[in-house]
């Protein structure tokens, strides 16, 4: 885009000037409104799996499409709309970004209730999904500005905490109103002859409308403003939303093929045979596994991230190699992305596990597995970041690596015993150190994430982590385990095999680990 595009306009500048800094008691505030955000992130997304046995029952899904419905459909369109919407939050008002987003995910969700069949459901998660990504890159950017470097593990840690706040509210609330619902009418004088499960649905969406406003009216920090760096100053509206059509154009077929074009016979020509050798593989997949649907969504999210990365590699060279290029980032978003594929698929399927193994009732499991995992994924994520914090000093970040490689190994003891138990007590007693121990991980997986890149490409640092999470385990996971569910009509297989994913992770986290503490020793 040309620079001289808006000379008219002035840049926009924050809220908060430089040399009025936020207070350490209105940056608590802020952290505290973005937990709730991201609380309310997660009760829309993780109801679906409380509901799952009634979604399943009235639209006729069977688990692979259950699988497809909560990781790739949300996933893929979340992770790649987290690329574009992730450079916007570094040139635009990350506050009004993220209020747009958490109405755009509200009033899917509430859209999901009116959904009467697979394609209508699943086109709302694409919604949600699309929404959603707003939320960690505008909220990691944010926090970066409100808290030093020594804290921000921590500070982020308790913002991820968020997720399995909402995470397990989600289930009592999905349950309370379903429920509700159902026993208040008899089936034939629902109003809109609506089922309990889609009345959830309207009535935990709709109220992210109210809190959009609530963030809009947060105060924005100056960029960079804890790093001895020059931040250019947020582009005007105008120019920020036409340099995100530009992004977008690069990842969202068709019309990458005409940006990449735009860049040389040579570029259309690696971009083509790049999207045909996925389309075969893709093809192929479905040839040997059936649904149609998981593979060309997977394979449009593959084939759009690869055409943003040969994009920012001509673009923008310095930011592909501080992003795609740097040992620790991608060793941490795969390593990290992997461990999310056995917690997706756990948390998309531990609630009917329980349900159908142990004919738990949904309330009980929607108390105890909701509230269990809630507050060990709570306190586990706030507990990895500040260790990782603590062990690293603020500058050895090797050392962060390090815990969420424990946590990792850790978490295999509680996933086995759960896994291999027949009652359903040993089962509820391992859902806290289960979810303790993987959301540790997430706590010093985000705080290297935003201390290993530049002020200016955070919230892009920040989307590519969320790519790693969603693309290998959100979209991978859930439909891995109810597929082979469906397979093998066991739903313990499904669940199990998934673990694989373990070693895999380690040899990923290793690999960065070894990067960070070879070039710390080189500084020191």
């Amino acid at each position: 885009m040309p620079k001289d595009a808006l000379t008219a306009e002035s840049p926009q500048m924050p809220d908060i000037a430089p040399g009025n800094p936020p207070g350490k008691a209105y940056a608590w505030y802020a952290l505290a409104v973005l937990v709730l955000v991201y609380a309310l992130n997660f009760i829309d997304r993780q109801m679906l799996t409380i509901l799952a046995p009634d979604i399943k029952h009235d639209l006729g899904i069977s688990d692979a499409q259950f699988g497809f419905l909560y990781g790739t459909a949300f996933g893929v369109f979340y992770s790649v709309f987290g690329i574009p919407l992730g450079k916007l939050a570094d040139r635009w008002s990350r506050k009004r970004l993220l209020a747009i987003g958490l109405a755009t995910w509200s009033t899917m969700t509430a859209l999901s209730g009116l959904a009467g069949n697979f394609t209508q459901i699943g086109m709302a998660r694409i919604g949600v999904g699309v929404g959603e990504a707003t939320a960690g890159p505008c909220g990691f950017s944010l926090l970066s500005d409100l808290f030093p470097p020594r804290r921000r593990a921590t500070v982020i840690a308790i913002f991820t905490a968020g997720i399995y706040i909402g995470g397990g509210m989600a289930l009592s609330l999905g349950t309370s109103l379903a429920h509700g619902w159902d026993h208040a009418f008899a089936a034939g004088a629902r109003p809109l002859g609506l089922a309990g499960w889609q009345a959830a649905f309207l009535g935990l969406g709709l109220p992210g409308l109210v809190m959009a406003l609530w963030v809009a009216s947060l105060r924005e920090p100056a960029r960079g403003r804890f790093e001895a760096v020059t931040v250019a100053p947020d582009m005007p509206a105008a120019q920020a939303w036409r340099a995100f059509a530009h992004d977008l154009a690069t990842i969202a077929p068709p019309f990458t093929l005409w940006a990449a074009a735009r860049r040389g016979p040579a570029k259309l020509r690696s971009n083509v045979l790049s999207l045909l050798a996925i389309m075969l593989v893709a093809a192929g997949l479905t040839r040997v596994l059936g649904d149609p649907a998981q593979w060309f969504v997977l394979g449009t999210g593959v084939y759009a991230v690869v055409s943003w990365a040969q994009s920012m590699r001509h673009d923008d060279p310095d930011g592909f190699a501080l992003i795609w290029k740097n040992p620790a980032l991608v060793g941490v978003n795969v390593g990290y992305g992997l461990l999310c594929a056995l917690a997706y698929s756990a948390s998309a399927f531990g609630p009917l596990y329980a349900m159908q193994t142990f004919h738990a009732p949904p309330a009980q499991v929607a108390l105890i597995v909701g509230g269990g995992g809630a507050a060990g994924g709570a306190l586990g994520t706030i507990a990895g970041g500040w260790l990782g914090d603590w062990l690293s000093g603020g500058v050895h970040h090797a050392r962060r690596v390090l815990v969420i490689m424990g946590a990792i190994a850790l978490a295999t003891i509680p996933q086995a015993v759960m896994m291999s138990t027949h009652a359903l007590t040993v089962f509820y007693w391992g859902v806290f150190p289960l979810w303790f121990l993987l959301s540790a991980g997430l706590g010093s997986s985000a705080g290297t994430v935003v201390n290993v890149v530049p002020p200016r490409l955070r919230a892009t640092a920040s989307a590519s982590f969320f790519l790693g999470a969603t693309m290998l385990g959100l979209s991978l996971g859930p439909y891995a385990a109810g597929r082979i569910s469906q397979s093998t009509h066991s739903l313990w297989a499904g669940l199990v095999a998934v673990t694989c994913v373990i070693p895999f992770a380690l040899v990923s986290l290793a690999f960065a680990w070894r990067h960070l503490a070879r070039k710390e020793a080189e500084i020191s």
